[in-house]
């Protein structure tokens, strides 16, 4: 059976005019990154999401900023009677996160409007029935991720990631290569690299043998010429 993507939010850390930050759903019931404005866009198509479970590839805050305004809607608004989403976030961040949330809200303020997990590296786990493996990637200093999903396709989504061999790994025959592509070249990051130019994410692609390309997280003023660029509302089978 195919499987839905709906691209929810396709920016770069700022974002495109009109635009959201990294938020990517499928079947509507699995939300990959949740960063600035896509808790907008999702109420766009219902009064309040329904989705069953998020993933979080790494911290920096496009990635995940949108948890906080979804914890104050799912305690006093509109989502106070829904039920709670999974929310699955990488190895130590629930440590990494209390200071910040503390200062924000509450210490515990996911805990108390999600079903908090922190997955493992390379260890498969299942969200909205769905298979999911993390896989470390390079983005600059940080600890970051991609994910492989597995249904009736294969899903693989780069996060943030600079040119590195796990990138091969998480898309090795994908069905779809969700991949970022932000810089114009790659000589525009620094010594430690964080993000893929175009050309990178097309060596990716050759190297993975994914059957398809999708460049995302790319700023408006950066044209593509060939490959299939991701924009928000955009929706797919594959």
């Amino acid at each position: 059976m195919a499987v839905r993507l709906s691209v929810i939010g396709s920016s770069p850390a700022w974002p495109n005019p009109g635009g959201a930050c990294s938020g990517y759903l499928i079947d509507g019931k699995l939300l990959l990154d949740c960063g600035p404005g896509v808790l907008a866009k999702l109420r766009q198509r219902e009064p309040w999401p329904t989705v069953e479970a998020i993933a979080i590839t790494h911290l920096h805050l496009d990635h995940w900023g949108d948890l906080v305004p979804w914890v104050w809607g799912s305690l006093y608004g509109p989502g106070e009677s829904a039920p709670r989403p999974q929310l699955w976030l990488p190895p130590g961040s629930r440590a990494e996160l209390r200071p910040i949330l503390a200062r924000l809200g509450s210490e515990d303020m996911f805990e108390r409007a999600f079903e908090v997990a922190e997955y493992e590296s390379r260890t498969p786990f299942t969200a909205a029935g769905l298979q999911v493996t993390a896989v470390p990637v390079e983005h600059y200093d940080i600890e970051a991720f991609g994910f492989r999903v597995e249904a009736d396709r294969v899903l693989a989504y780069s996060g943030d990631s600079g040119p590195c061999d796990a990138l091969e790994e998480v898309a090795r025959d994908a069905d779809l290569f969700l991949c970022e592509a932000t810089l114009e070249s790659g000589t525009d990051d620094g010594d430690l690299r964080g993000h893929l130019s175009l050309s990178e994410a097309v060596v990716a692609l050759e190297q993975s043998g994914a059957k398809r390309l999708l460049l995302t997280h790319r700023p408006l003023e950066r044209q593509v010429d060939g490959p299939e660029l991701a924009y928000d509302g955009y929706e797919l089978e594959f």
